[in-house]
This record gives C-alpha cells, sequence and structure tokens, in this order.
C-alpha cells in the first residue's frame, strides 16, 4: 500500500491559488481584448459586461454568489472560502490587466485559443489546491466525485448552454470561435484532472 500523499502547506496553497489566479484572469483577459465568451459564470459575466456598463470583475463575483452556497452545502468550508477568495482574486486581476497591458492589436483565433487553454490550466492549478472559479467549476466537481463523470466533460456540456446564448449578443462567427476556445479549456481539464491522478491534497 501506498504511503499517504503529503499535504500542500498553507504557503504552497497561497501561492497556488495566487497563481491560478493570476493565469485564469489573464486568459479571461484575452478573451475580452478577443470581443469573446466562454462557458460558465465567467461567460455569463463576459456577456453581461458586453450590454451593460458594468466592470467584469464585479459581474464574476456577483453572479458566484449563489453558487458559494451550493458550495457550502455540499463541499465545506474549507473548500468555499478558498473558492471565494480564488474568484474575489480573478475579480481583482481582471481589472488590472487592461490597466498594465495595453493591447492593441490581437488575432482573435490566438486570442480565443490561448486565452482558454490558458483558463484551463490555471483551473488545474486551483483544483489542485481545492479552489475552484465558482459557477459550474462547483457543479462538475460535485458530479466527478459523486458519479465518477469527468468534471471537464461536465463543464463541457454545461459550458455549450452558456456559448450558444451568445448569440444574442455576439455574431455567429464570434459564437463559433468561442465554442472552439470552450472545447479547448475543457479538454484540457478532462485530460489532465481525473480522480486519484494527483496526489497532492
Amino acid at each position: 500500500m501506498a504511503p499517504p500523499a503529503p499535504r500542500h502547506s498553507v504557503l504552497e496553497d497561497v501561492l497556488g491559488i495566487l497563481t491560478g489566479t493570476v493565469i485564469a484572469s489573464f486568459g479571461l483577459f484575452l478573451l475580452k481584448s478577443s470581443a469573446a465568451v466562454t462557458g460558465g459564470t465567467a461567460g455569463l459575466a463576459l456577456l453581461l459586461s458586453y450590454v451593460g456598463a458594468v466592470p467584469f470583475g464585479v459581474l464574476f463575483f456577483a453572479v458566484n454568489v449563489p453558487f458559494f452556497l451550493l458550495a457550502i452545502w455540499k463541499k465545506g468550508w474549507n473548500f468555499t472560502l478558498r473558492t471565494v477568495a480564488a474568484v474575489a482574486l480573478v475579480s481583482l486581476f481582471s481589472s488590472l490587466h487592461p490597466i498594465l497591458l495595453q493591447v492593441d492589436t490581437l488575432n482573435p483565433v490566438y486570442g480565443v485559443l490561448l486565452g482558454n487553454l490558458v483558463i484551463g490550466v490555471g483551473l488545474l492549478v486551483l483544483f489542485r489546491h481545492k479552489a475552484s472559479l465558482g459557477g459550474f467549476n462547483i457543479l462538475a466537481l460535485i458530479v466527478q466525485e459523486r458519479l465518477g463523470w469527468r468534471a471537464g466533460y461536465v463543464q463541457m456540456t454545461l459550458d455549450v448552454v452558456i456559448v450558444l446564448a451568445a448569440l444574442t449578443v455576439v455574431s455567429p462567427l464570434v459564437v463559433l470561435l468561442s465554442a472552439a476556445g470552450a472545447v479547448v479549456l475543457n479538454l484540457v481539464l478532462a485530460l489532465n484532472h481525473r480522480p486519484g491522478r494527483y496526489l497532492g491534497t
């Protein structure tokens, strides 16, 4: 029998959550700079930011509040507090990126595909430090734990609904590109976040 895996220290968790949120928020910055969308609560917040004057970071935190309650019920306070911190940090960093980094020209195909790839890597880091970006991440992780379905495939299905809803806001071509990006993001999760594969706790 293999010895139990060593637990992450508090410092490792803090640095891991900071790293994951910086990476994920940069991916969202690339998507917004490409005028694209994605799935989940991030996609919903992007859509609302395109049609209103409220900043993305504020919307992202607000739409996640109901999912925090679900996380408390199903995942406990430890996971929930880490997720609240991660969502708050992504909201903060999403407001800082446009100030600190000016993008004059960005190919939308490159921006959308790279943005989703980067978000997927950020989510992997957060998952491995017992956190998420709220919303559908919480639902996908709960389904994976309860039914054994891979979180990436569960989230991919849910994300399709959000991306299709984008047809009411952006052009069909952008929606098609966004859908391809969502597939890239969720394949990153499906291929790399499997039950029992990662031993760090």
